[in-house]
C-alpha cells in the first residue's frame, strides 16, 4: 500500500510539476487520437446512415461484417497496415511506417467499424417512416438526410466520442505502427506499457490518470450535452 501511495505521489508531483516529457506524450496522444476519430466520424457516419435507411441484397452480410470488424483485437489491424505500409509492402515507398500518419491510419480503421455502428443504430431507432414523410414534403436526398442525422444527433455525437474513446485507448496499433518512438510517436498507452515494463511505475501512474481524465472529460460532456437537450 505504501508503494502504491509512494508512487501516486510522485506522479501527482509530474503532473503539477509540467514535466515536459509527461505532456508531450499527451500532446501526441490527443492529436493522433482526435484525428484518427474525426476521420472515422466523417467516413463511419454517412455509411451508418446509408445502411440504416437503404435496403438491398447483402445489407445483412455487411451488417455482420461490420459487427465482426468491432470485435478485431487491435494488433490484428496493426498487423494488416503493417503489411501494407512496411518496406517490402505495397505502401512501403511512402514512408509511413513508424511515423504519426502510419499510427492515424491504423487507428481510423480501428474506429471506422465503431463510428458505423453508432451512427447505425441511433438512426435505425428513429421512426422508420420519417425518412419517406420528409421526401414526401418536398425535401431532396441530401436535406432528407441532414434531418435524419439532426434528428439522431446524440446517436451520432455519441459514435465521435465512442470512436475517440477507442482511438485514445488502445496500445496494439500504436505501438505496431508507431514504434514507440520517444518525442516523436510516443503515446500515453505505449508510454505506459513501456514505463511499466522497466519499472518506472509513477510515469506510467501519471500518465494512466491522464487517460482516465481525458476519457471522464470527454463522456461528461457528452453527457451534460444530452442531459441539457430539450
Amino acid at each position: 500500500m505504501n508503494y502504491f501511495l509512494t508512487s501516486f505521489a510522485a506522479a501527482r508531483k509530474l503532473l503539477t510539476a509540467f514535466d515536459p516529457e509527461v505532456y508531450f506524450v499527451v500532446w501526441t496522444s490527443l492529436k493522433i487520437a482526435t484525428v484518427s476519430a474525426l476521420l472515422a466520424a466523417v467516413a463511419g457516419i454517412p455509411l451508418g446512415l446509408g445502411l440504416a435507411l437503404a435496403r438491398f441484397r447483402g445489407r445483412g452480410f455487411l451488417l455482420l461484417l461490420l459487427n465482426t470488424a468491432m470485435a478485431l483485437p487491435t494488433v490484428v489491424i496493426g498487423l494488416f497496415v503493417y503489411a501494407l505500409i512496411s518496406r517490402r509492402g505495397p505502401l512501403g515507398e511512402l514512408g509511413l511506417l513508424f511515423t504519426p500518419t502510419g499510427v492515424i491510419i491504423g487507428q481510423f480503421l480501428l474506429a471506422l467499424p465503431v463510428a458505423v455502428h453508432y451512427a447505425h443504430s441511433a438512426i435505425q431507432a428513429l421512426d422508420p417512416r420519417l425518412f419517406l414523410t420528409i421526401r414526401t414534403l418536398g425535401a431532396r436526398r441530401s436535406a432528407a438526410a441532414w434531418k435524419i442525422l439532426a434528428e439522431a444527433r446524440f446517436g451520432v455525437m455519441a459514435a465521435v466520442v465512442a470512436s475517440f474513446g477507442r482511438t485514445i485507448a488502445e496500445v496494439g496499433v500504436a505501438m505496431m505502427l508507431g514504434g514507440n518512438i520517444e518525442g516523436f510517436t510516443r503515446t500515453m498507452t505505449t508510454a505506459i506499457a513501456l514505463e511499466t515494463s522497466k519499472g518506472e511505475f509513477e510515469l506510467a501512474l501519471a500518465l494512466g490518470l491522464v487517460l482516465m481524465a481525458v476519457a471522464f472529460a470527454v463522456n461528461a460532456g457528452l453527457f451534460l450535452i444530452q442531459r441539457r437537450a430539450p
